[in-house]
């Protein structure tokens, strides 16, 4: 239990402040899989329309690089569990270890998406940088639109999380942000970068394996 000082107004006990801290946190990332599901649903109607063109589109996609990212993401959530967990036990420099090589996955991710879109700018399938005259026809251009704006949004949250995850390790380290009392700030911060993680899941899938 947390020092009564802790307790901010107008909550009386510390569960209950944690409650609604933690509500809303889950508000918020219910915004953000409103603003990722319409871009789902965007997808979903092209392919439902144009299935074969879409099918064409996608194997045009590096596949085997979006895999690697899926696993590094996935390792980078798994870093951020046991994050929390050493913050709810105190620990702060584990905790701040666990939340750097988890901010060091991101910028892997990050590094191989990069490399990624260069290699489509060289293909020319990369929409707004490449000739509108490379992509096979309309459907395609489509296509990769909607791919570069989904995956190009998705990189700006996992810059978002390593930036998160990079300032929260320095303040555990730092001694500004103290352990146990304000486990909360950690617990947010992994909802967001597991939110991230998952939105990739379903990206991989939707645009690399429609095929």
């Amino acid at each position: 239990m947390a020092e009564p000082g802790f307790v901010r107004e107008p909550f009386r006990e510390i569960r209950q402040q944690h409650e609604a801290d933690m509500l809303g946190m889950y508000i918020f990332l219910a915004t953000e899989i409103m603003l990722f599901g319409g871009l789902f649903a965007a997808i979903f109607v092209v392919r439902v329309l144009h299935p074969i063109e879409v099918v064409e589109a996608s194997r045009r996609l590096h596949y085997f690089i979006g895999a690697i990212n899926t696993g590094i993401l996935l390792s980078s959530s798994l870093a951020v569990a046991l994050a929390v967990q050493a913050a709810r036990a105190a620990l702060a420099r584990r905790a701040a270890l666990f939340l750097v090589a988890a901010a060091a996955l991101g910028v892997a991710f990050l590094g191989l998406k990069a490399l990624e879109y260069s290699k489509e700018y060289d293909e020319g399938l990369l929409p707004v940088f490449s000739d509108p005259g490379r992509f096979s026809g309309p459907v395609e251009h489509l296509f990769m639109n909607l791919y570069l704006i989904s995956t190009g949004l998705h990189a700006i949250h996992v810059t978002i999380g390593v930036l998160l995850l990079g300032g929260l390790a320095l303040r555990l380290t730092g001694g500004a942000l103290r352990l146990p009392d304000r486990v909360i700030v950690v617990e947010a911060c992994g909802l967001y970068w597991h939110l991230v993680d998952v939105i990739w899941v379903f990206l991989y899938p939707v645009l690399y394996l429609a095929r």
